[in-house]
This record gives C-alpha cells, structure tokens and sequence, in this order.
C-alpha cells in the first residue's frame, strides 16, 4: 500500500499528505454531447502560443489540444449556441511578446476570453495583462507557484506544478531499505515550472534519508551546453537522478549519460518524458526503457470525455497512435472543457461572471475533476508516476492506477 512508505509523511507540508489520501482512490465520469446549428458571431478566445523560440517543441502539444477541443466544441453546438474561434498570435517564447499579444488581443482584436500560453515563464506575463483588463485567464500548462501572486483572474487546470515530484519521491522511498538508492543528484533549469518540483523533492527525499550528492541550477534561457552538469552527475555515481527538464534539455543529458555508460537507478524529470512522440523521436525509443516522468494525466484514463478526445486526436493526426499523445494536449484540451461547463452553467462569456463561477464551482476535464481554491490553484488535481516500458509510456505508480510494476533499477542503456 501507498501508505507504508510514509509514516514520516505527517510532518510535510498538508498538501501533501491530501495527495496521498487522494492517490488512494479515485473515480472518472462519463460525458454526453449534443449538435446544435450554430448562428451568431463567433466567441473569441485570445491566445498567446510559443510557435518558435526554445518552448516551441513542448508548446505544439498545447497548440493540438486547444485546436482539437475547438474543433469539438463547434461540432457539438458550439457555446451558447455561437461558434466558438480562437485567435492565436505567436509569442516567440518571450515575455515580452507574450504581453505585447495579450494586449493586442484584448484591445485591438477585442477576444471574449483568454487561455494561456505554454509555460510558467509566460503565464506571468500573461497574468499581468488579463488582470489589469479584468479577464479571467485560463491555463494548463504555466502553473508553477510564481504565477499566483493573489490575482483573482487566473485559473489552472492541471496539478500545481511544485506538487508534481511528489508521487515520484513517495515511489522512491517506499523501496525496501536494502535497494532504496541511498544517493541522489538533482539538475534544474532555474524557470519557475521545473525548480520548485526539484526543490519539493529534495526536501522529501533528504528528509526520507536519500543523501543528495549533487544540487545545481543553471540558465533556462542562456544554457546551451548541458554537458558540463551532465557529467558532473556522471562523477557522483549517484544512485538516482532527478532533473528539472524539458525536452530539449533532458535529451542532452541523456545523450551524455549513454555516451559515459552511466545508468542511474531511477531516471526521473519534469517533463520530456512526457511529450510522447517527440521525446521517442528525441533520443530513439531503445532509449526510452525505464526512465520516469510525473504527470496528472495518461491515455488510458476513465476521465471525462477522454476516449473521445484520444479517438478524435488519432483520426486527425495520420500514423499517430494513442500512446504518441502529448500531456500537453491533454492540459491544454482541459482548459477548453472547464470553460465550456462555466459557460453553460451561468449562460455567459461576461469576465467578471466566469471568475466568480470558476472560483465557486467544481468542474470535469480529461485530466480528472477541478476545483480551484482561492488562488487559482486545482487543489483536487493528483499527480501519477508514469514509466516507459517496451515503448509506451504507463503509470507505475500508485497501486492504484498501476498497470505494470515499476521497472527497477533502470537497466543499462542499449
């Protein structure tokens, strides 16, 4: 059982041990759909996306899960009986471009809505703008702790990014003693999604008594070469690496590891393991066994809508399959169902009205149910450990929604 790794647990933080109550348990929803005929000017929702620049590999996700939930609204009615059309401009992965786009698409494109652009970086920006116009901001792809600074208007869909690491540091320290790593090496962009995950789980892995051997942050934005980091984590010998990643970083450090014949026990990151077809194309799927990523969503889920969004993303996307899928997709398809079950609850797109619902009520999405708090966090959203085995990538962890056990220790690279 989940609870036997943590009788320590009741000193943390209690957000965390209701993850682990809620871990123990969880049940899904069904969905219906209807056609309406569609009349009226459209609903236009503004949206700033990293089509080029360093987050443009991990955005595409969140571009396919906004136009594929597009899509299915307006094949179903659309909102209040109108079309619903999203304007997105191209935010080159900048702040600054991020804050001219919301601007621009509040004031001269006069969208109804906002959702946001991928990344806790960007939602900052984002959040700055649509709060001084008084619009509600939905995202699910930025919600690191940073973006919450006691602004009413911006909601995120998915698990709150500093819990992510949390089921993956329960896993490591339920191992029996005997072959629990006992040293740990921990490497993390300095951006606001991947280093309060990090941090949350050194604190837990420190406390449970895995000694950490290692501990940098370098440059999101500046650093090119990973290598130096890559082997100073190869000279530590570690038992277990965590790393606070993308995509594009997290194969550099793979690739330097596989070069030096370094295999950790547990390879774990905040992201890139989970951006499916993409990362198998990023470092070849015999690479791929073993390595760990955290994640509040996976395909096969028994979520609201979800075989529906699976089935539709594969007949659009020619060869894809449903384990090539994205989690981006899925928190960016997230945003767009939360909004649409507000909108049909108080039969408006008004700002003030939509914040004032988000805040109040409790929603269904692919990814489970939401229930924002007072800050805009989901604080009933649940963060899984998922493992690749045989390429596809399954969750492992809890019991509860395992379908393999977890493959331990990594076995040597191919």
């Amino acid at each position: 059982m989940l609870y036997r790794c943590v009788t320590w647990i009741k000193r943390l933080p209690y957000i965390i041990c209701m993850l682990v109550m809620i871990l123990a348990g969880l049940t899904a929803c069904s969905q219906t759909s209807t056609s309406q005929n569609l009349s009226g000017s459209p609903i236009k929702i503004g949206i700033s996306l990293s089509v080029s620049g360093d987050f443009a590999p991990d955005a595409k996700g969140t571009l396919q899960g906004y136009k594929l939930w597009e899509t299915d609204i307006n094949n179903n009615g659309g909102l209040l009986g109108r079309p619903v059309q999203l304007v997105i401009l191209n935010d080159d992965s900048t702040p600054e471009h991020v804050k001219a786009n919301y601007e621009h698409l509040i004031s001269v494109d006069h969208v109804d809505v906002t959702f946001g652009p991928f990344s806790t970086l960007l939602s900052k920006a984002a959040r700055d703008v649509t709060h001084a116009h008084n619009y509600a901001l939905l995202e699910g792809s930025g919600g690191g702790p940073s973006v919450f600074n006691g602004d009413n208007n911006i909601f995120d869909v998915s698990i709150p990014v500093g819990n992510n690491l949390i089921t993956s540091a329960l896993y490591i320290l339920s191992l029996p003693a005997a072959i629990r790593p006992k040293t740990v090496a921990f490497a993390t962009e300095d951006d606001p999604f991947t280093q309060p995950q990090v941090d949350l789980a050194k604190q837990m892995l420190t406390y449970g008594g895995v000694t950490p051997v290692y501990y940098h942050i370098y440059p999101a934005d500046t650093t090119k070469d990973y290598t130096p980091f890559a082997n100073a984590i190869i000279k530590t010998h570690a038992d277990a690496v965590v790393l606070g990643t993308l995509l594009n970083d997290f194969t550099a450090f793979t690739t330097v590891f596989k070069q030096h014949h370094y295999t950790p026990k547990i390879l774990v990151a905040t992201a890139g393991p989970d951006q499916g077809d993409q990362f198998v194309k990023a470092i070849g799927i015999q690479n791929t066994e073993a390595i760990m990523v955290s994640n509040g969503w996976y395909p096969q889920a028994n979520t609201f809508q979800n075989a529906q969004m699976i089935q539709e993303y594969v007949a659009e996307n020619n060869g894809s399959t449903v384990d090539s899928i994205s989690s981006n997709v899925a928190e960016a398809y997230s945003v767009g169902q939360v909004f649409a079950q507000a909108v049909n609850k108080i039969h408006s797109i008004n700002n003030a009205a939509l914040i004032t619902e988000l805040h109040n009520d409790t929603f269904q999405s692919v990814q489970g149910f939401v229930k924002f708090d007072t800050s805009g966090h989901n604080v009933i959203a649940v963060p899984y450990l998922f493992q690749w085995q045989k390429g596809k990538l399954i969750p492992v962890y809890p019991d509860t929604i395992a379908v393999e056990t977890p493959e331990y220790p990594k076995p040597a690279w191919p």
